[in-house]
């Protein structure tokens, strides 16, 4: 009865047009990646989505088609409110990151990109450890919806003929 039921669902999704989100289709065959700081997650998590599609990342930006160079990547929190005695009760996670896509000759294929993602975050003292796991958990979280807007900015990126 369960599987029927389930069989059921999966036929109501299939004929409203309902579709799983699949990876972005590239339109170049090499892509270098440049102006990351050494240890950034960022690039870290673009590296491993873009060895899931048939392009090759290149170290040379002049042998790639398409260079992804990044001016700024920065996070940083902010006190949002704090109590009388000056006790932090909500901190706001922030991370901004701007990029460029150009070719490797130096053409402009998208303008600079300034992306800006925040999450607010209630803290504690009594619970200062957790919540510097959930601080870690929102990063992470804004670095995947980074990852995926370029993905999704590269997929359409439109090569000079």
């Amino acid at each position: 009865m369960k599987r029927r039921a389930a069989l059921l669902g999966l036929a109501a999704l299939a004929g409203c047009g309902f579709e799983l989100r699949h990876e972005p289709e590239l339109p170049f065959k090499t892509l270098a990646l440049i102006g990351f700081p050494p240890d950034s997650p960022l690039a870290l998590g673009l590296r491993r989505q873009i060895k899931r599609t048939p392009v090759q990342l290149v170290d040379d930006p002049s042998r790639a088609q398409v260079v992804l160079e990044v001016t700024r990547e920065f996070r940083d929190r902010t006190v949002v409110a704090s109590t009388t005695v000056g006790q932090v009760r909500e901190w706001q996670l922030r991370l901004s990151f701007d990029y460029l896509i150009r070719t490797a000759a130096g053409e402009l294929l998208v303008p600079k990109v300034e992306l800006r993602l925040s999450r607010d975050m209630n803290y504690t003292e009594t619970a200062a450890l957790a919540k510097e796991q959930e601080a870690v958990n929102l990063y992470s979280a804004m670095h995947s919806d980074a990852i995926a807007q370029v993905m999704r900015r590269l997929a359409a990126v439109k090569l000079p003929a």
